[in-house]
């Protein structure tokens, strides 16, 4: 038995070296003595292709990263970034609509309280009707770089004016008026749907008073203030609180569909009249997105050499080194009003000023050029419109 195993000894060395050099070659030997392993789990070796590693391969065919973070999140929040961008308008009227219900809804719930006397029903519900739908209106204006544009230096010293100049800042007020008139629409319409503010008003009106009881009992015309506080004892009085609330409906549904059917021939006739093509009009607002990002970059660049140099100039008490920057006037020529003109193509006030023959020459508008109602989003990008991409 000694001699046999001493014999056999010799193989068995020679089987384990094999096994250490490559263990997947002999599975009989791995099943005999691997019984110690048979419990840990087993992981793939990777293949023998040296050109490319095993995660490389698995990304590839997983869709997978190999990154902690991945780029799948970045990549969706791209999506949703570009998404934005395209539909930057609409999804900016859908906020303001939804911030002008969720404001209406608070204010009739929680604020709204009809006081339920003759004197006061009538100015409180048109209060709460009107005045929030003006400040909404006043707030459109402050928020549009077009009223900016347009207001700032009108009124200094050499500030040119007269007729064309007055017609084209006439027809620009009544863009920005048209584009401030959606959030306070939206709230009179929900208000209306809603139904409150109308009762409140209209049962401390003597004239809906005249209509809503003729020929019902003598008291309902001192009684129907009360009809929004529940407090009027006669049925039939009380009733007239679903009349109140039927008129008010009507009233904002007659209101939503008269603002669609304005919009819609409004931007039909605007369409009708553009001098450029649908096509364009796309190129045009892709050369904007493009121009507001690069001249944001650049003067955002050179303003940090300038304050780097002034400060290491106070420092070290000597004299700045010379930068062109653009003068007052050439500031104010690029920030005027754009106008169009048939026999020149120029997408924006910056693109006409820098192609302007002579350098001294003025680029403001001249008796050919018009306000195009469909090219009003040229002065209403700025360089804080656009996000940093």
């Amino acid at each position: 038995m000694v001699c046999v195993f001493e014999s056999a000894a010799p193989g068995l060395v020679e089987i384990r070296k094999r096994k250490l050099r490559k263990p997947r070659e002999d599975p009989f030997f791995f099943g005999r003595l691997g019984l110690a392993d048979q419990g840990k789990p087993q992981t793939p070796d990777p293949p023998p292709n040296h050109s490319r590693s095993w995660a490389a391969k698995r990304q590839k065919h997983t869709g997978t990263s190999t990154a902690p973070w991945g780029r799948r999140p970045m990549e969706k929040f791209r999506a949703v970034l570009d998404l934005h961008l395209k539909h930057r308008n609409t999804l900016g009227y859908v906020l303001v609509s939804l911030l002008t219900v969720g404001g209406e809804r608070i204010f009739s719930t929680a604020v709204f309280q009809c006081p339920c006397s003759d004197a006061w029903n009538l100015p409180y519900g048109l209060v709460f009707l009107l005045v929030p739908a003006l400040a909404l209106f006043l707030l459109g204006y402050v928020l549009s770089a077009r009223t900016w544009r347009l207001l700032t230096g009108c009124c200094a010293p050499g500030a040119r004016t007269g007729c064309g100049a007055a017609l084209r800042g006439a027809l620009v007020c009544a863009q920005l008026s048209a584009v401030a008139a959606v959030a306070p629409l939206t709230w009179v319409a929900v208000a209306l749907l809603g139904g409150s503010f109308y009762e409140c008003a209209a049962s401390g009106s003597a004239f809906v008073a005249r209509r809503l009881c003729f020929g019902r009992s003598p008291g309902c015309a001192d009684q129907l203030p009360l009809v929004p506080c529940h407090q009027v004892q006669a049925p039939d009085v009380q009733d007239l609180q679903k009349e109140l609330k039927a008129q008010s409906q009507v009233l904002g549904w007659v209101l939503i569909a008269v603002v669609i059917i304005v919009l819609l021939i409004f931007t039909s006739i605007t369409r009708c009249l553009s001098p450029v093509s649908f096509l364009q009009l796309k190129f045009w607002k892709i050369y904007l997105e493009q121009e507001q990002q690069i001249l944001k970059s650049q003067a955002t660049e050179h303003a940090t050499k300038l304050a780097k140099e002034n400060i290491k100039c106070f420092f070290e008490c000597s004299h700045p080194k010379e930068y062109n920057t653009p003068s007052i006037k050439d500031w104010q020529q690029i920030s005027s009003l754009y106008t169009f003109n048939p026999k020149e193509q120029y997408y924006s006030i910056l693109h006409k000023y820098v192609n302007r023959k002579e350098k001294n020459q003025s680029i403001r508008s001249s008796k050919e050029d018009v306000v195009v109602p469909v090219l009003g989003f040229v002065d209403s990008s700025d360089m804080n419109s656009t996000p940093d991409l």
